[in-house]
């Protein structure tokens, strides 16, 4: 029977005319749905925005996690950081992407970046709004992309991801950088998984992990450190003495080997790597 779909006739005090059908129903809740949640995706690309400029300040490096949806992104992020983001099986689950500072066992810092799921298909009138929040990833400094390798479609899921990071524009550099993280490795029956054990670790920039049980977490860990780690430089550079937001930040960065004052102002030898020389000019 289709009677569901047939119209339905208005309540309480009206009297004849017919109400609207099922599927018109559908379609203007779905309608409706869509545009509450345009509404929070621009409130949080509007909120993100607001905070890049504020971490610009910051001296940590950013380390991004993207993936498809229900990859595991928040509860890797959860394992790492041990915090609790909302971990669900659903879409979008993340939209509000979550930041925490991360210790790596080189005593070094990074900020950890939790982002909305990446999904195919999207309806057009989210397009934009969807990707507005992703705008994070062309900041960091490091992309993990975090897979379901159970997923029995786990290679299109990975296309799909790559095709967007592309069309946000991510550099050659981030893209040759980035590691790709082949997750619920537990949920793989044992000839699969001796088989990706293989690949994985015959690739750097692949690491197979279980974030629920905690296999391969260590190495991840490692393997971000490894891919912070910077050359150094050894550099010498004057300031005037009105410099003092210029000259705190070096000091805040722990970069300073001497500091000398002059009659113009400061002299320093500092010690420090591209990135912090690079954020340093800019400020």
């Amino acid at each position: 029977s289709w009677t569901h779909l047939e119209r339905q006739r208005g309540g309480l005090s009206f009297v004849g005319g017919s109400g609207e059908t099922q599927i018109e129903s559908d379609r203007r809740q779905i309608d409706e749905a869509i545009i509450r949640l345009k509404r929070q995706l621009t409130k949080v690309s509007k909120t993100r925005a607001l905070h890049r400029v504020s971490r610009k300040k910051i001296p940590y490096p950013i380390v991004a996690l993207v993936g498809y949806t229900n990859a595991g992104k928040s509860t890797v992020f959860n394992t790492l950081t041990g915090a609790e983001v909302l971990a669900k099986d659903m879409l979008f689950a993340t939209l509000d992407p979550t930041m925490r500072a991360v210790r790596l066992p080189s005593e070094h810092d990074i900020i950890l970046s939790d982002t909305v799921g990446f999904i195919s298909d999207l309806p057009t009138q989210l397009v934009a709004a969807f990707r507005a929040t992703l705008e994070e990833v062309l900041d960091a400094d490091l992309i993990l992309h975090i897979r379901d390798i159970s997923h029995p479609e786990t290679e299109q899921q990975a296309a799909d991801v790559a095709d967007i990071l592309t069309d946000l524009g991510i550099s050659d550099r981030a893209r040759d950088t980035m590691i790709e993280v082949w997750n619920k490795i537990d949920l793989v029956d044992d000839v699969a998984r001796a088989a990706l054990n293989v690949i994985a670790d015959r690739s750097p920039s692949i690491l197979a992990t279980s974030a629920i049980t905690g296999e391969g977490m260590d190495l991840l860990r490692a393997a971000i450190d490894q891919a912070m780690a910077e050359p150094v430089l050894r550099e010498q550079i004057s300031l005037a003495f009105a410099d003092g937001r210029q000259r705190a930040w070096l000091f805040d960065q722990h970069v300073v080997q001497t500091e000398t004052q002059t009659e113009a102002g400061y002299t320093f030898d500092v010690v420090w790597t591209e990135k912090q020389k690079s954020r340093f000019l800019n400020i």
